[in-house]
């Protein structure tokens, strides 16, 4: 199947249209980046108008086409849109932010659409490299016009991993050094490219072979995570559960590779105990009821195939995003 505009899904082409959009509104800023005005949210997260910019480009395209439909984007939150609709748009009009406003050329544009809570399409653009990653629930993914497949390697030693720092204020750095230190042992390599739904998008390319972060929102992994799967790979939280997208933690790799990290990152996941399971399940109300998403299930019922370091279960039968 080519990914040519006559052969995508409708939506889809919305979505590349006003990820394309964006990326426009980006590499005309990228020239003088150095007149990028800055502000800070918190501690090493900025905002760009940059930011800002791309991002209501990428509402006028969409409600322009779909004036229904829902948005929740990581600047304007819910601001636009219909708030009742049951297809919600996740927009991340500049992931990677950091890196841009240093010139590092690895950010990107990430949009998804949620129907009724379930991820049906995705696009994640890199417009340093015009690099277009398209995925549609049930039709594979793709980047530009060629089908990716995750990686087939299935030794963790031999294995490129991918991961973000913590960043925040009160994140557990002593706990990712522990992660960090076991990691880089049972593996060919660690990397921290900066932008987590371009690393999820190269798991789905088989760029890398895995993937993992805390303190992630929805709009950071909910495209990447929809081309991992169609690319045969498995997405989840630290301890394999797929109902991970208001979890703010993320691990994302190929079936074999996917069960070996289980047991190594599982054990420091902030979501292995009952007590905090119930603490996100209360948190994430809100966020549920924003995509439609139904009640959270027991925690019986939220394991993900490919837990088991065999990593059973074979490639685009994981956690639906």
């Amino acid at each position: 199947m080519s990914t040519s505009s006559t052969s995508l899904h409708p939506m889809l082409n919305v979505a590349i249209k006003a990820a394309r959009a964006a990326g426009s509104v980006i590499n005309r800023a990228a020239l003088d980046v150095e007149a990028v005005r800055v502000s800070q949210k918190q501690i090493n997260d900025f905002v760009t108008e940059v930011d800002t910019a791309a991002e209501e480009a990428i509402v006028q395209t969409l409600l322009g086409a779909y004036p229904r439909h829902g948005i929740l984007a990581e600047e304007s939150g819910q601001r636009h849109g219909n708030p009742d609709a049951e297809h919600v748009w996740i927009i991340d009009p500049l992931d990677g932010t950091t890196n841009f406003i240093h010139g590092f050329p690895v950010y990107c544009v990430s949009i998804a659409l949620s129907v009724k809570g379930r991820i049906e399409q995705a696009v994640v653009y890199d417009p340093s490299r015009n690099d277009l990653f398209t995925a549609t629930l049930g039709r594979g993914a793709f980047l530009n016009d060629r089908r990716i497949r995750v990686s087939k390697r299935t030794q963790l030693h031999d294995c490129l991993i991918c991961t973000g720092f913590p960043f925040r204020k009160g994140d557990d750095w002593a706990q990712y050094l522990q992660i960090f230190t076991e990691l880089t042992q049972k593996t060919a390599g660690l990397r921290r490219p900066g932008a987590a739904a371009l690393d999820l998008a190269y798991v789905a390319a088989g760029f890398s072979d895995g993937f993992f972060e805390t303190g992630l929102n929805i709009w950071d992994v909910a495209a990447g995570s929809l081309l991992v799967t169609e690319a045969g790979g498995l997405v989840g939280n630290f301890t394999g559960e797929a109902n991970f997208l208001e979890q703010r933690e993320c691990m994302a790799a190929a079936p074999r590779v996917y069960g070996q990290l289980v047991p190594i990152l599982g054990k420091y996941s902030r979501f292995a105990g009952a007590q905090a399971k119930q603490e996100v399940a209360t948190r994430s109300r809100a966020l549920r009821q924003v995509l439609g998403l139904p009640a959270m299930p027991e925690p019986a019922d939220q394991a993900a195939p490919a837990a088991s370091e065999e990593g059973a279960g074979q490639p685009g039968e994981g956690p639906a995003a």
